[in-house]
């Protein structure tokens, strides 16, 4: 029979590989990822921008259209591709930058018939093409190991809303998890809060 401890130590090992490695981008990561994102094409730039503020899976985000952005109320609406029901939608609050980044591809965007942002020859930008353009800023900003990928991108937005006091069950909406028991292992990161306590031991 497993114990409260047993569950507590499965969730916090999802933040981390077989290796113990952490699979998460920490927030110096982050930082770095987005300053060298913000140097490259405005395709890539907005991609790379939107995986980072939003927490959307690789998927979800090359689906993103015109349609999806709702610049006077700060949002962006992304269909839950892990939902049962194909058609949840869940909106997330965005920065303000990152809908003016978006906003530039827009009319290029409104040009193609489905009104995609992201787009090769009027279709959808292909999965591998969209997880090159990742590993290609995480090179360049010098982010290596199992953390530097989408997924990592995902879990690090998770882990810093926490540790910006955003309640779990809302990150549980904008991250489109079907269980809150999931969006709990961000909780289990050692967050700035965390930190300041335990600085009052020392």
């Amino acid at each position: 029979m497993h114990t409260i401890h047993d569950r507590q130590n499965a969730s916090v090992m999802r933040l981390y590989n077989r290796d113990n490695r952490r699979v998460y981008l920490n927030a110096s990561e982050r930082e770095r990822f987005a300053e060298t994102a913000q140097m490259q094409s405005l395709h890539i730039q907005a991609f790379c921008l939107t995986l980072l503020h939003t927490g959307c899976r690789l998927s979800e985000t090359r689906e993103l259209a015109v349609h999806s952005l709702q610049h006077s109320e700060g949002l962006i609406s992304v269909r839950s591709l892990k939902k049962r029901d194909k058609h949840h939608v869940r909106e997330i609050p965005a920065p303000q930058k990152l809908l003016d980044t978006l906003k530039h591809l827009e009319a290029d965007a409104s040009s193609q018939n489905n009104g995609l942002l992201w787009h090769g020859d009027g279709q959808m930008v292909d999965r591998v093409t969209a997880y090159r353009w990742v590993k290609q800023v995480m090179q360049e900003a010098g982010i290596s190991g199992p953390q530097a990928c989408p997924k990592g991108l995902r879990h690090g937005f998770g882990i810093q809303a926490i540790s910006s006091g955003v309640p779990l069950n809302m990150l549980q909406k904008w991250m489109g998890h079907a269980s809150i028991k999931t969006t709990a292992i961000y909780a289990n990161a050692v967050g700035k809060e965390e930190r300041e306590i335990a600085k009052r031991m020392w």
